[in-house]
C-alpha cells in the first residue's frame, strides 16, 4: 500500500506538473529544447533514488518549457538468443521494467507516465516493490491498458525497442542511472544534471535558477555517486530471493521476502 508520505509527494508533484505545463502552453519558445534522457532499471536503488529525489527538480515553470525528458527502462538487462532477456535484479525487475515501458506507451504525456513511474520507484525505495499495483488506485488510473500491455507480446516488443536504444548509446553506458543531456553522458555527475541543462540551453530566456551560484560552478565528474554497474553480477542469494518473491506474488501470497 502506498504510504501517506508518498501520497503527499505525489500530490505536490501533480501540483507542480499542473502549473509547469500550464506555463509551457502559455509561453512557447522557438529555441530548441534541451534533451534529457534517463537510461535506468526499475530495481536499481540508485535509479529509484534519482527518479524520486532528484529528477522532479526540473518539473517547475522554469525548466519544463525548455527540457524534453525521455525515460528508457532497460538498464543493464541482457538479451538472450531467443529474444528473451535477463535483468540484473531478477525477474521482478524484468516485470517492472516492462510495466514502466507500458506506462510510457499507454500515457505518452510526461505528466501522466512520470507520476506513475515515480509512485512505483518510491515503493522500490521503501522495499515494497510488489505493491506497485496500488499506484493505479493512488493516481486514479485505469490498470487495464497496462495489464494488457505487459501480459502481451506488445510489452515485450517495447522492452526490445528500449534494449536497442540502450545498446546504441555512444559512448556505451557503463552503469545506471545513465543520464544524457543533449547527447553528453553525465557519468557519475548525474545528480548535477540541472547545471548541464543550464549550460546546454541556448535561449535568451534562461531560467533564473541558472544564474544562481549553485548552478554556475564548473560541471565535472564526481566519483562519490553510487551506481549499478553494468558488469557486476547479481549475488546468487539475491537472484533466488527475487525469483521466490516473484513466484509468491503470482500465487497472491504477497511480498514476504
Amino acid at each position: 500500500m502506498v504510504s501517506r508520505s508518498t501520497t503527499l509527494s505525489l500530490s505536490l508533484l501533480l501540483y507542480l506538473f499542473f502549473f509547469a505545463f500550464f506555463s509551457q502552453s502559455e509561453s512557447e519558445s522557438d529555441t530548441p529544447k534541451v534533451s534529457l534522457e534517463l537510461y535506468y532499471e526499475s530495481l536499481c536503488p540508485f535509479s529509484a533514488n534519482f527518479i524520486v529525489n532528484h529528477l522532479p527538480k526540473i518539473f517547475t515553470t522554469e525548466f519544463t518549457p525548455i527540457v524534453d525528458v525521455k525515460l528508457v527502462p532497460w538498464g543493464n538487462a541482457k538479451l538472450r538468443p531467443n529474444a528473451t532477456f535477463n535483468c540484473q535484479h531478477g525477474p521482478n525487475e524484468c516485470l517492472l521494467n516492462t510495466v514502466e515501458a507500458c506506462a510510457i506507451d499507454t500515457w505518452p504525456e510526461l505528466s501522466k507516465h512520470f507520476l506513475f513511474i515515480y509512485c512505483v520507484e518510491d515503493l522500490v525505495l521503501q522495499r515494497k516493490s510488489n505493491e506497485w499495483e496500488s499506484c493505479f488506485e493512488t493516481l486514479h488510473l485505469d490498470s487495464k491498458p497496462i495489464d494488457q500491455c505487459y501480459n502481451s507480446e506488445h510489452g515485450k516488443q517495447l522492452e526490445l525497442q528500449y534494449a536497442a536504444e540502450t545498446d546504441a548509446l555512444q559512448p556505451p553506458h557503463e552503469y545506471v542511472p545513465w543520464v544524457v543531456v543533449d547527447g553528453e553522458p553525465l557519468l557519475e555527475d548525474y545528480e548535477n544534471f540541472v547545471s548541464y541543462i543550464c549550460k546546454a540551453y541556448k535561449g535568451t530566456d534562461a531560467p533564473k535558477s541558472c544564474t544562481e551560484v549553485s548552478y554556475l560552478a564548473e560541471v565535472k565528474a564526481k566519483p562519490e555517486h553510487s551506481v549499478c554497474d553494468k558488469e557486476r553480477g547479481e549475488p546468487t542469494w539475491q537472484k533466488v530471493s527475487s525469483t521466490i518473491s516473484s513466484w509468491l506474488h503470482k500465487m497472491n501470497l504477497g511480498d514476504i521476502i
